[in-house]
């Protein structure tokens, strides 16, 4: 008798949180905002200094600083209380909207005055999305982690529909101020929930904050030596880059292939953000039987087949049904590379780790809408768009054995199962470099075990701060081996226990059973000798 898939949770299963569902309304009102501030300044522009180049300056004014700022904004989210970093964000933005709002009414606005403003407001979405992100995982049970981020994209695809609507009507009705007026007041909206929000206290650490270039090291780190993370950015990049082609050539495919205008643009746009809906209520019923990885492969297949179809569509109608399922990949995807992100991270790193994500994710589709732009150029638009999909196609092939998801079984909270150091120096937090040795006894048919669970074990330690890694055997006694790692300071060895996982417990206990005898592995911490006073000649610490 076959046996069916358990059913995932249900689409709308995270409504059911209060907190979620405030924060997620208030989100959506925000985003409307966003969208209608962005418009308003597009058309705003075009009548300060109508020259195509200072126009198309308003989109990089929006964009660029979520690409400069994402890694530095995600490590602030981490360092300090994400709940207080949103408020003093959200408000100051508010602020900057409202300034904007009554120089346009004023009459007071031109071009220059208008570009600062939207860098402004560009810097402080660059440093709150981060933080959003992150605040995620403490708004709805692990269980139903998904349904909230594929609800979460679709807000925004609800937002990016609704948003320049209303725009337009208001710059019609009521003039060019009331876009910015209405961006400035959905702050307070967001203000007001994160008010009224109040999550659960998070357990505190007695050690003192990392600084920020300290964080921003620590999360690419953790990054570099995370294989379920790094699988969600490698496909991740390898999707974007051919995806990138419908978002940057749609306008030309409605102008030129369909000749059509910009009402048509419109309509495939607002089916692409239908698509987006629609996959966002199937993926709980798709990802249950497909898994993360399976979901990310049928995404971006049928990303491949909409490409394609692009190329050889001469009807808007046939456009339109390309645009839905255009949306319905995206969210598979998408989505679904956000949740293999957020569960391969634990909470101190997390907003970091989605920071790169977001970096790596505008990098691509701003470096893949110029690549197929020139291609396009030289090449003609189909041209253009059957290579996309035949690239999309070649990375998913070459990127078959990166598994996405790898994440989902981790237990990546603190499991404070390392005793407390013993030392009898009064050691400084900020001496260092710390050497940590760990020595094994291991029979000779269990070293071929071993030595695998201990490249386990090296990026484990690396993860959380070893900046070094080795392990060796005694020459003079078999079977007898010393693992011993490198970190930068005493305080990164006291943060390592802190930090030291539930997966990582278990890693450690079935390497602790191999080990021969009653008594634990022996473990030793050497520091390096402090410093010494100037004309002494300083200390040595080794090459």
């Amino acid at each position: 008798m076959a046996i069916r898939p358990s059913p995932g949770p249900a689409a709308w299963d995270p409504f059911r949180h209060r907190a979620f569902t405030l924060l997620w309304a208030a989100t959506v009102v925000s985003n409307i905002g966003t969208g209608m501030n962005t418009v308003g300044a597009g058309w705003l522009m075009t009548t300060l200094a109508p020259d195509p180049l200072t126009v198309a300056l308003v989109q990089v004014a929006t964009t660029a600083p979520a690409f400069l700022l994402a890694l530095p904004s995600g490590a602030l989210a981490d360092i300090f209380d994400r709940r207080k970093l949103l408020l003093a964000v959200n408000a100051a933005m508010a602020l900057v909207a409202a300034v904007l709002a009554v120089l346009v009414g004023l009459g007071r606005m031109n071009a220059v005055l208008l570009l600062c403003f939207t860098f402004l407001l560009g810097a402080g979405a660059a440093f709150i999305t981060p933080a959003w992100l992150a605040i995620v995982p403490q708004l709805v049970p692990r269980a139903i982690l998904g349904p909230a981020i594929a609800l979460n994209s679709m807000g925004v695809n609800v937002s990016r529909a609704i948003g320049p609507a209303v725009a337009g009507a208001l710059i019609v009705w009521l003039g060019f101020a009331a876009p910015f007026t209405g961006n400035a007041l959905s702050f307070l909206v967001i203000v007001a929930a994160l008010a009224w929000w109040r999550p659960a206290a998070a357990a505190g650490s007695a050690l003192p904050a990392e600084g920020l270039g300290e964080a921003l090291r620590n999360g690419l780190r953790y990054a570099l030596h995370s294989a379920p993370l790094r699988a969600a950015l490698v496909r991740g990049v390898a999707f974007f880059l051919s995806a990138s082609a419908y978002w940057a050539l749609l306008p030309v495919i409605a102008k030129t292939s369909l000749e059509g205008g910009a009402s048509l643009y419109g309509v495939l746009m607002g089916c692409v953000g239908a698509g987006a809906v629609l996959g966002a209520l199937l993926l709980p019923r798709v990802q249950p039987r497909l898994g993360p990885d399976g979901t990310v492969t049928v995404g971006s297949l049928l990303t491949a087949l909409v490409l394609a179809a692009f190329s050889l569509i001469a009807n808007p109608y046939a456009a339109a049904a390309a645009s839905l399922l255009a949306g319905v990949s995206w969210i598979f995807v998408l989505s679904s590379l956000q949740v293999a992100a957020q569960l391969a991270l634990p909470n101190w790193v997390r907003a970091r780790g989605l920071s790169l994500f977001l970096t790596l994710f505008f990098g691509t589709m701003a470096l893949g809408s110029v690549i197929w732009g020139l291609i396009a150029s030289v090449h003609g638009v189909d041209e253009a768009l059957l290579i996309a999909a035949g690239l999309a196609l070649l990375t998913l092939a070459a990127t078959w054995r990166v598994r996405v998801g790898q994440g989902e079984a981790l237990d990546l909270a603190p499991s404070m199962h390392w005793p407390a150091p013993l030392v009898r120096l009064d050691t400084p937090q900020e001496r260092g470099p710390v050497m940590t040795m760990i020595q094994y006894d291991i029979e000779p048919a269990a070293v071929a075990t071993f030595l695998t669970l201990m490249a386990e074990q090296a990026q484990a330690r690396r993860r959380l701060g070893a900046v070094h890694w080795w392990i060796m055997e005694d020459a003079t006694a078999p079977g007898l081996y010393v693992e011993y790692f490198v970190e930068g300071t005493w305080l990164s060895h006291l943060r390592h226990h802190e930090r030291v996982s539930g997966a990582d417990r278990l890693l450690q206990g079935r390497i602790r059973a191999l080990h021969r005898g009653p008594q634990p592995p022996l473990v030793r911490h050497l520091l390096a000798p402090p410093a010494v006073g100037p004309g002494t000649g300083g200390a040595v610490y080794g090459d």
